[in-house]
């Protein structure tokens, strides 16, 4: 006959499994649903930020004349498996001019965003950042999705080990709102990218990525309401 082991009421085992056992109910109480979205982006886009604080450093050799910061405000709203929300505003801020060898170059400056809420699932947020990747002559950008709950541990990400990869098309051409200061309007988006799962969200990951309909390679979309300003490097404020 096989042994077995007793668990005494109150053990921290017993607790643990609890826990555990009301996470993924929590989870799978709530319901999910889809939404479609429309390419065609909404008639306003996100107020574009003004802080030039973010501006990278140039690279060695070019003219700062020829070089612009951009400070980029979008508002995007993002289906991905089966949820659909829109994403607080983020503001990323980059250089761009020619090298001089006469290419087209690039420098990163920064990413900032704030959580939003997940509709259809408690507790549940999402902040985009960062993935490392960029390219804003061709609309390319890559993002890590955070996914923010008390259930889940602070690690649980979308794109934690590959990010997800954006590859935006124009919904339409650009509209100058303002020429001093410079502000253009446009809308973009991006249907083909594949959601990867969740990953290191502790005990939880399973039942989260069942509701949340992940991995999807399929069905997701991208968009993308934004408007930018800029400032050529010999008009920035000297730099300690």
């Amino acid at each position: 006959m096989p042994k077995t082991t007793a668990i005494r009421p109150g053990s921290p085992l017993l607790r643990r499994a609890a826990a555990t056992a009301a996470g993924v109910a929590a989870l799978a109480a709530v319901t999910v649903g889809t939404t479609g979205v429309a390419h065609s982006a909404p008639a306003a886009a996100a107020t574009p930020a003004t802080d030039f604080s973010d501006c990278p450093a140039l690279p060695d050799g070019v003219d700062p004349a020829r070089w612009k910061c951009e400070v980029h405000t979008a508002a995007p709203r993002l289906t991905m498996g089966e949820v659909t929300v829109t994403l607080a505003p983020i503001t990323m801020t980059h250089a761009e001019g020619p090298l001089p060898d006469g290419g087209n170059g690039q420098v990163w400056g920064a990413m900032h965003g704030a959580p939003t809420a997940v509709p259809g699932v408690r507790g549940l947020a999402i902040r985009p950042e960062y993935g490392g990747r960029s390219d804003f002559y061709t609309g390319e950008f890559s993002l890590r999705l955070r996914l923010l709950s008390p259930l889940l541990a602070k690690s649980c990400t979308v794109g934690a080990g590959e990010p997800v990869d954006f590859r935006l098309k124009r919904s339409g051409p650009s509209k100058w709102v303002s020429q001093d200061p410079p502000v253009i309007e446009f809308s973009a988006y991006d249907d083909t990218f594949s959601a990867p799962a969740a990953e290191h969200c502790g005990p939880l990951t399973g039942a989260l990525n069942r509701r949340l309909g992940l991995p999807a390679a399929e069905g997701n979309l991208m968009s993308y309401d934004a408007s930018y300003t800029f400032r050529t490097y010999d008009r920035l404020a000297a730099r300690p």
